[in-house]
């Protein structure tokens, strides 16, 4: 049995590891790669270490698209095979992959009417709608916590990540020529606790792990500190009559948000203000969320059976038209507009930066991971000058960051996760989606309580196990 880590090497993004065992070919996720653009560009569109047609199946941890988003391009390039996922997650990758190719077919459209100006040559799209129809006929969705052989001498189970709705860690059990080795993919950990989703699962005890490590040198402020920290941005911005501009995820951050601000509004801690939720994406994945209430905490399940949709409340207007879109250029604050990408690379946020990063009345609140060399770690570390399609514009808004609502396990809370695992049967702890700075401080916490083969693989690196 091998392993090949392929994506999320020492860095958050472009997850992918490719597995042979038993005869077979298969991937662990196939993301997106987010982050130079000419990077980018490049990975996306070659796979250097397989060839697709020679892949049997995928096991897709969860829809966030940089799990999801090349699955395809895989396909595009000859793969055929099955994508095993749950149920949430194959709805929700669903829309979030169709919405994935119409960004970048707009994002291609409005960088090309420039390229074309100044007579350089014009870019393709990664993958088109076509693409994505084709991918989306291949999915198989399972139930967690049962067991199911995908291929001979291969069980598959799906535990619950508490990441974003339907996230799975992944077990797989695997009985090569007599020898069972259980393997463990973390896929994105979640947190205890959070809002909405139910808290992390332990998977069985296994013999290897794959375990992202985004948050693994850093600690987060409690989650119960996040409503004030909210309250307290609202209230600013009330006072100075501000538009704060929210970069979010459109599945997962987005929700808890919405979520979170209806309780504020409600128990009246904060004058109510507009919100707006600007994203296509977002307004159909809240929708899945709806339909998916096996996946929710039983705070979230009593605030339904209590109350009405708790996604939805008087000030919030879900915006899907493009014109509608454009005029909320010409509000006066103060109003909220939450809006994706998460990371600032794509969609309609760019169009908002555009338009507000200027004025210094405006705040933009940052509450998620930010990947290196991204639009949004640049908003992060506050730079002077920052680029939007291509032009040039002054950071001169406020920029908040607020990490107490991110949806990824912190250092203690990932070495707890890991420390419910057998340290007497691990082999081996594989650190993957995390920038290498914070698998170093991880990968000694790990050994200090016992783990004593913690490896950081680099990009193509093979493991036999």
């Amino acid at each position: 049995m091998e392993i090949q880590f392929i994506g999320a090497t020492q860095t958050v993004t472009g997850s992918m590891h490719l597995i042979k065992a038993c005869g077979k070919k298969f991937l662990l996720d196939c993301g997106l790669f987010q982050g130079k653009r000419k990077e980018a560009f490049e990975l996306n569109r070659t796979f250097d270490f397989f060839d697709p047609k020679e892949i049997d199946f995928v096991i897709l941890s969860h829809a966030h698209i940089d799990h999801s988003g090349n699955l395809p391009t895989l396909v595009k390039k000859g793969f055929n095979g099955k994508i095993f996922t749950t149920f949430a997650t194959r709805d929700l990758a669903a829309i979030m992959l169709q919405d994935s190719a119409h960004i970048q077919i707009k994002d291609v459209e409005f960088v090309n009417k420039k390229r074309k100006k100044r007579g350089q040559n014009l870019f393709e799209p990664l993958y088109t709608l076509d693409d994505v129809f084709q991918t989306l006929k291949l999915f198989v969705g399972l139930n967690y916590h049962h067991e199911f052989e995908i291929s001979s001498g291969i069980n598959l189970t799906f535990f619950d990540a508490g990441h974003i709705l339907g996230s799975s860690i992944i077990f797989l059990s695997i009985n090569e020529n007599g020898t069972i080795i259980n393997l463990g993919f973390s896929g994105d950990i979640g947190r205890k606790n959070m809002p909405i989703l139910k808290d992390p699962e332990k998977i069985p005890d296994v013999d290897f792990f794959i375990c992202e490590s985004t948050y693994g040198g850093k600690l987060h402020k409690d989650i119960t500190e996040a409503e004030n920290e909210l309250i307290s941005v609202i209230l600013k911005a009330y006072e100075q009559r501000s538009k704060i501009l929210i970069p979010a995820f459109s599945v997962g951050r987005t929700q808890e948000l919405v979520y979170s601000m209806h309780k504020i509004f409600e128990n009246g801690k904060v004058p109510e203000i507009p919100v707006y939720v600007d994203s296509p994406l977002s307004v159909n994945a809240t929708n899945v969320y709806k339909v998916h209430p096996e996946c929710f905490d039983l705070e979230t399940s009593d605030f339904i059976l209590k109350r009405e949709d708790p996604f939805g409340f008087n000030k919030l207007k879900y915006i899907t038209d493009v014109e509608e879109s454009k005029k909320l250029n010409f509000l006066s604050g103060p109003c909220i507009i939450i809006s994706s990408s998460g990371m600032c690379e794509s969609g309609r946020i760019l169009h908002h930066l555009a338009n507000n990063v200027e004025n210094p009345n405006n705040i933009i609140l940052i509450v998620g991971f930010m990947a290196e060399h991204t639009l949004g770690r640049k908003l992060v570390e506050r730079e002077d000058t920052i680029k939007i399609f291509g032009d040039e514009y002054k950071l001169n808004a406020e920029v908040i960051v607020m990490d107490s609502y991110s949806a990824h396990a912190d250092s203690n809370e990932l070495l707890e996760y890991c420390s419910m695992l057998d340290r007497s049967r691990m082999q081996s702890i594989f650190l993957v989606h995390g920038e290498i700075e914070q698998q170093k401080i991880f990968k000694e916490k790990l050994n200090t309580i016992g783990f004593s083969s913690v490896l950081i693989p680099q990009r193509g690196e093979s493991v036999i196990l």
